[in-house]
């Protein structure tokens, strides 16, 4: 019968969970033995990837993480451009090194290796042999779908590139206002946290309307890009005054007729923040129990981006450093077209005109007039005004049936379409904007196809582009349209008639769409955006009364609530810098 015997027990003196160090044989102590950092999420690789051209193909011991494999495709793996593999800063006692003479060595076969597909130079789907093809937009695109294809480079599922990737990262943007050491940060509130909010609000209140209607040019609705027309130079008077200047928001707040006043220009930048690339800020004033949200005379408002959202938008020049005293006596760089200033103020030029021009002035049929005339418009005017309704409506940001809190906003239309009802009843108004195209080879034209080839034929992907590049602007106007109650928005396209000429353009085609359901197509969500203004509206009425201004970051996904004196951007500042009399009672 076999024998039978327990093995031996060792106990562990210090009373701790396991055997004690001292009973260990010594094989089992792995003296002398360095340490090699190692992660879960690297995964065990190969010796050496002799086929990888890119690859460190020094062996490596077995059961040690490749420096060359995480996830992505390809025998053993690559990892992605930037990425770091974890402990590659430490230096590996396993590495291998050549010690000895090898030049006796000698390559039995001496075929060459066939390309491996998808990687390096090879030729991927759809593109042309080398690294990078050039499309005729300036990008470098993938082998499908171009700029805006599944990958820029000819390898499938590669990185995304753009227009000098290099110089992107040393690209900071200016803040919309000059932040002073007298202001006093009171609150920062990230994107991600706005997104998430939400508050349904009910139908507005009409309070009362002012100004001037011509009827829409049903004409434009017919323009291809075979019959274009040429934009026109028309002069006319619109006014953008800001809220604390209204002079009927003025009265309505006298009256007690809601708790906030705004316009829809100022809101509808609050409530799409999360989408906003660019620095804006929001200036606003508690007097009593009352806010009132403005906006800077030649600040962000009063200008229309182009290509906010773009994965490269358009840049403008460095501007010299002051520091560096060859760069502070140099002579400024001149801002070129297709800079993003000068793009913003052909934009401003173009929606303008185009809302002016798209509006037939000589009857039939006649112009409507709205209860009261232009609010803005004095006896010394002599220059003819431009069609413009403005609707003063109340909506209610009530959580619960005892908070009285309301907003009055003032919303503008731009004509109205007959026909379609009674405009002063809030029946076929229109909102007029314009899309413009630049130069599609330029910096910052974010991929966008030609419009004149393909506006008719393929006018999806046209839109679709825009509606990448320009999330942020089409959003704010679908939210200016629902809150101004119109029933139609008219977008033109309009484009350059030469590229390199910014003064000519050209009215390519319009479209025609409901506000509502172009917000639906954007993702725009109005209960989010009612929640960020009620969630600012809570932050300022719980400080005191004052002056206060809402920032977005330049380069962050964030805002942040400053409480500022009551001097700052007064008519006396200049170039953002404070005036005499606030530096003094500062």
């Amino acid at each position: 019968m076999p024998s039978f015997s327990l093995p031996p027990i060792n106990d562990n003196p210090d009373g701790s969970w396991g055997p004690s160090s001292s009973n260990l044989p010594e094989q089992f102590k792995f003296k002398d033995i360095p340490y090699a950092p190692y992660s879960k999420a690297d995964k065990l690789g190969r010796f050496a990837d002799w086929n990888d051209p890119s690859a460190d193909n020094r062996p490596a011991a077995v059961g040690l993480p490749s420096t060359q494999n995480t996830r992505g495709g390809g025998p053993g793996g690559r990892r992605r451009d930037g990425a770091t593999v974890f402990g590659s800063g430490t230096a590996s006692a396993f590495a291998y090194f050549h010690v000895e003479d090898e030049s006796s060595f000698s390559l039995v076969d001496n075929k060459t290796a066939a390309p491996r597909r998808g990687g390096g130079f090879a030729r991927g789907r759809g593109g042309n042999r080398g690294n990078a093809t050039w499309s005729g937009r300036g990008n470098p695109r993938g082998g499908r779908g171009g700029a805006g294809g599944r990958g820029n480079f000819n390898q499938r599922g590669g990185r995304r590139g753009g227009w000098r990737d290099w110089e992107k990262t040393g690209r900071t943007r200016e803040s919309s206002v000059v932040i002073s050491p007298q202001w006093s940060m009171l609150e920062e509130i990230e994107f991600h946290r706005l997104a998430k909010l939400r508050l349904e609000v009910d139908a507005p209140e009409d309070i009362d309307s002012y100004g001037r209607l011509f009827p829409y040019e049903k004409s434009y609705d017919r323009i291809t890009t075979k019959t274009e027309r040429p934009l026109q130079l028309i002069d006319r008077i619109k006014y953008n005054t800001t809220t604390s200047d209204d002079p009927v928001i003025q009265q309505l707040a006298s009256k007690g007729t809601a708790t906030v006043y705004a316009t829809d220009v100022i809101l509808s930048v609050l409530m799409c923040a999360p989408r906003s690339v660019y620095p804006w800020d929001i200036v606003i004033v508690r007097e009593g129990n009352n806010l009132f949200f403005d906006k800077r005379d030649g600040g962000p408002f009063d200008t229309v981006t182009v290509n906010e959202n773009a994965s490269d938008p358009p840049q403008d020049p460095t501007p010299p450093n002051p520091n560096n005293p060859t760069e502070k006596t140099a002579v400024p760089e001149t801002p070129s077209i297709n800079s993003a200033t000068s793009l913003s103020l052909e934009a401003t030029y173009i929606n303008q005109n185009f809302s002016f021009q798209a509006v037939c002035e000589n009857p039939p049929p006649p112009a409507v007039d709205f209860a009261h005339p232009n609010p803005f418009y004095g006896p010394d005017e002599t220059d003819p005004l431009a069609s413009c309704g403005y609707r003063y409506r109340v909506f209610d940001l009530g959580i619960t049936e005892d908070e009285d809190i309301k907003i009055c906003v003032r919303t503008e239309v731009d004509a109205y379409s007959p026909g379609q009802g009674n405009p002063r009843d809030g029946q076929g108004l229109v909102t007029i904007r314009a899309l413009n195209e630049f130069d599609p080879r330029a910096q910052g034209a974010g991929g966008a196809p030609d419009w004149r080839s393909k506006l008719d034929s393929q006018r999806g992907a046209v839109v679709a582009t825009e509606m990448k590049n320009n999330s942020c602007k089409l959003a704010k106007w679908a939210v200016q349209s629902v809150l101004a109650g119109a029933d139609l928005m008219k977008i033109g396209y309009i484009s350059r008639a030469n590229p390199r000429d910014p003064s000519r353009h050209v009215i390519l085609s319009t479209a025609s769409m409901r506000p509502t359901d172009f917000a639906g197509q954007l993702g725009v969500s109005l209960a989010n955006g009612w929640g960020i203004v009620r969630t600012v509206t809570d932050l300022c009425m719980k400080m005191p009364e004052g002056k206060y201004v809402l920032v977005k970051d330049p380069n962050k996904p964030v805002i942040r609530l400053y409480a500022v004196p009551l001097g700052t951007f007064t008519a006396e500042e200049e170039d953002g810098e404070p005036s005499e009399d606030e530096g003094e009672s500062n």
